[in-house]
């Protein structure tokens, strides 16, 4: 089809008029108006609120899939929130096939795609030398479509990035991913959060631990929403005591007490190459942050970012953390947001902020005062969501989950997200 420099939109309406396809507006919108340079991602995610766009279906993958072939400028395809299915998924694996193409990004976040649809991906990446980093979350590809996506990293040494969040992977394929990655060096993220996990034993903890342990590749690991508990959490902890890559860990949304936090800490002290770790919405208190204010203050800690929102910590804990701010240099970020934020604490991270050692936009909360009493708001800054780098890396754009834009000041004693 075109080749480089080619007119895709010309391309792409005779293909359709030839096919009797329907041609979509949206997609004649966004080959008109994307600047076609050496390598460029095409964008057509189907959830722009401000100007409703015509979603995406089978046959508009048919259709991209047949227009793309042999071009080699087109290097990342966003096709987020649309509705292909298991049929238009094998349609574009058709550009994973060696040759077809140079994309290096497939990001199919929150369509139809199934299990039938991850087992047509997969086949393609077995023996695909290009991809980077394919996006399936949100997609119910199931425990089978997932097992299949394991196998893969088994034969594939390109795929640096997988996300396979809210897919409704099981133990058997959570457990399998793992045991690939034992022997995968390539893949450098990965995210699994909310399975459907449904044992109490945390067998596939153990699995995970125990990757970490011997995996030198992996530096981003997503593990939000597995129900993971203080036990599991211990296991975790042995684990990256010895692995010397990891940079990134969320553990956001678990059953994680202060009991689980201190074995965490422990390793944080002798960890220098952690440097993000996502902690918000556990079960911590003050005292899981207080065992995180000595990690963070102690000589040995590379920690650079920390979210504890929500974890119901009050004062103690909140001031401890604040305190190790001043000793530790290397850390920049902390987000604090959904905690009682009393008088004490607001003084202190206000103090914080005024003194320059925490920049505004480094933190979910701003300082105001009335009547003489310090009061913080939320501010809608958030912890980094991936490595730092890392999507610039694989060639495609990151989608933040906020913009730093401030809410009206209210008063933190109220606990809110």
């Amino acid at each position: 089809m075109a080749g480089n420099g080619g007119d895709l939109t010309e391309v792409y309406v005779t293909f359709c008029a030839k096919n009797n396809i329907k041609t979509n507006p949206y997609i004649v919108e966004v080959l008109q108006n994307t600047p076609v340079t050496e390598s460029f991602t095409l964008k057509l995610p189907g959830n722009n609120r401000l100007n409703p766009v015509q979603r995406l279906d089978d046959k508009d993958a048919l259709a991209l899939s047949k227009c793309l072939q042999n071009n080699a400028s087109v290097a990342g395809l966003d096709l987020r929130y649309n509705n292909i299915t298991d049929e238009g998924a094998a349609h574009l694996s058709d550009l994973l096939q060696e040759g077809n193409s140079a994309l290096r990004s497939l990001d199919l976040t929150f369509n139809d795609i199934e299990t039938d649809g991850a087992e047509i991906l997969s086949k393609s990446l077995q023996s695909n030398s290009s991809l980077l980093s394919l996006r399936l979350s949100g997609n119910k590809i199931g425990n089978r479509g997932a097992t299949y996506l394991a196998a893969v990293l088994q034969v594939n040494a390109t795929l640096q990035d997988l996300h396979l969040d809210d897919c409704d992977l099981a133990t058997q394929s959570v457990i399998a991913l793992a045991i690939m990655l034992k022997n995968n060096r390539t893949l450098r993220s990965i995210d699994i959060s909310r399975p459907l996990l449904f044992s109490l034993q945390e067998e596939w903890v153990v699995h995970w631990a125990e990757m970490l342990e011997v995996n030198g590749g992996l530096v981003e690991l997503h593990l939000g929403k597995t129900g993971l508990t203080n036990t599991g959490m211990e296991r975790l902890a042995e684990g990256l005591r010895l692995n010397h890559s990891l940079r990134y860990l969320d553990l956001r949304c678990n059953r994680v007490t202060c009991d689980g936090v201190r074995p965490l800490a422990e390793t944080l002290k002798h960890n220098g190459t952690l440097e993000v770790i996502d902690l918000s919405s556990n079960r911590m208190e003050d005292e899981g942050a207080v065992y995180l204010s000595e990690a963070v203050a102690s000589a040995g800690c590379g920690l650079k970012q920390l979210s504890v929102c929500s974890n119901n910590i009050r004062t103690e804990g909140l001031l401890a953390l604040g305190q190790a701010l001043m000793v530790n240099t290397t850390m920049s970020h902390i987000y604090i947001w959904g905690n009682p934020l009393e008088q004490a604490v607001c003084k202190a991270f206000a103090d914080l902020m005024s003194c320059g050692r925490l920049a505004p936009e480094q933190t979910d909360v701003s300082a105001y005062e009335v009547d003489g009493h310090m009061f913080l708001a939320q501010v809608t800054h958030s912890l980094t969501r991936r490595t730092p780098g890392t999507d610039a890396e694989l060639g495609h754009t990151n989608h933040p989950n906020t913009n730093p834009a401030s809410t009206p000041p209210q008063n933190m004693e109220d606990e809110q997200m």
